[in-house]
């Protein structure tokens, strides 16, 4: 190619199309060659500087014809000729298939080459000035189509199997989860923090407010629990009047005063429950027949569909309009956070040292699979594709290697006959 290049000959010039284009133009050469060697034969009684042109066309043509033969030998037989050693990629395929497969599991796929490599890699960084400043030149139209393809993947996918799947998993998630030592340990943080005590507050003046709603109920069952003499008397209804104005000055005083006995009771019911929940079974495998009741009930699969319907809606929005997406509170906290990745040196090393150790993992769990993947495609082509596929991979050099080798065999004819002279 060198001296292809020394020639002056500009190589768009001469394979404006290509592949093809550098094949003709290295045929048309060799044509040139012969027509230039008969020319000069015939001419070359006339006057001695017509011996040096035929020399260097005849050279030219040997030289030529040696390269095209080999050129052609590597993609197929030389004039359909079954010469031997010829056609060697169609006849070597498989081979080929292994040995690039095998060059890719020790040069890239290890984990040792894949560990190096992403050291040089600060991928938390550049996460950071993506989500920091999203609308950079160049970045906003990755943003733009990814977002694209996102939101064209989610509306392919089959929606009721795509729902299906994830609201079985929303299910057995939840069916899965021990609720009971959960519940146990949130309401043991709530008392200790006294975030309990609304609850409290809620239940008396619930209570309060039943016990105002409902004192007919107890009026009667006072009147139908008292004798005759009681009632014929009236002391029925004293007695009522009693019961209700005591329980109202119970759920009054309990209200005003927070150290009220009761309001100790309630306490200590609460931290008993705590612990139950935490570590009674009985009670955790009443909790958990409570939960499973719950998980099964209609109303709570209909809140489950609702719950993926909001979802999809909402990914296909922030897919179809990212700008929108990220205008908002959502936005600002992916902002303050690529900030954050820029600036905590701590945070970033964290993220890339789990960076590189997901993709270690991932080379020496997936690498084989990758290998045998690139063998069996290309063992699976047929020898005209892969044939073609090289040959427009690699052709157009190849072809400059046959116009090399013309020119090179030119001069090297032209120098011989040139030395023969001087003899």
């Amino acid at each position: 190619m060198g001296l292809f290049a020394r020639t002056g000959i500009s190589r768009l010039s001469v394979a404006p199309n290509g592949a093809a284009g550098m094949r003709a133009a290295a045929t048309g050469l060799l044509v040139l060659m012969a027509a230039v060697f008969l020319v000069a034969r015939y001419m070359e009684p006339l006057h001695p500087a017509w011996g040096f042109v035929k020399a260097f066309a005849e050279a030219a043509m040997v030289g030529g014809l040696a390269d095209w033969f080999a050129v052609t030998a590597l993609f197929r037989h030389p004039l359909g000729l079954p010469i031997p050693h010829t056609a060697i990629i169609p006849r070597n395929k498989d081979r080929i298939g292994d040995t690039l497969a095998l060059f890719l599991r020790d040069n890239f796929l290890t984990p040792t080459v894949v560990a190096r490599r992403m050291y040089r890699v600060d991928v938390a960084a550049a996460a950071g000035r993506f989500l920091a400043n999203p609308d950079v030149t160049g970045e906003g139209r990755l943003r733009q189509g990814a977002s694209r393809l996102a939101a064209d993947i989610l509306e392919a996918l089959d929606q009721e199997r795509l729902g299906g799947m994830v609201k079985n998993a929303i299910a057995q998630r939840l069916d899965a989860l021990d609720v009971a030592p959960i519940l146990g340990q949130a309401l043991d943080a709530a008392m200790k923090e006294g975030r309990h005590l609304p609850l409290q507050e809620g239940i008396i003046n619930w209570a309060a407010e039943t016990l105002a709603a409902n004192e007919h109920i107890i009026r009667d069952m006072v009147h139908e629990r008292a004798g005759t003499i009681l009632r014929w008397t009236g002391l029925d209804e004293n007695v009522a009047n009693a019961i209700i104005k005591g329980l109202h000055k119970l759920l009054f005083d309990m209200a005003d005063d927070p150290d009220h006995p009761l309001r100790a009771r309630v306490n200590e019911a609460f931290a008993n429950l705590a612990f139950d929940l935490q570590h009674d079974k009985d009670m955790q495998a009443k909790v958990d027949r409570w939960k499973g009741e719950i998980v099964r009930n209609p109303a709570m699969q209909r809140w489950i569909d609702g719950l993926w319907e909001q979802a999809r809606q909402g990914l296909l929005k922030a897919a179809r309009d990212p700008d929108a997406a990220l205008a908002g509170k959502l936005g600002e906290a992916l902002r303050h956070l690529g900030t954050t990745l820029q600036q905590d040196e701590g945070l970033r090393e964290t993220i890339n040292r789990f960076a590189r150790r997901t993709a270690v993992g991932a080379t020496a769990t997936y690498g084989d699979g990758l290998v045998r993947l690139v063998s069996d495609t290309v063992r699976g082509w047929d020898a005209e594709t892969i044939t073609g596929r090289l040959e427009n991979a690699v052709g157009r050099d190849l072809q400059y290697i046959r116009v090399n080798g013309t020119l090179v065999g030119g001069l090297v004819g032209l120098i011989i006959h040139t030395a023969d002279l001087w003899i």
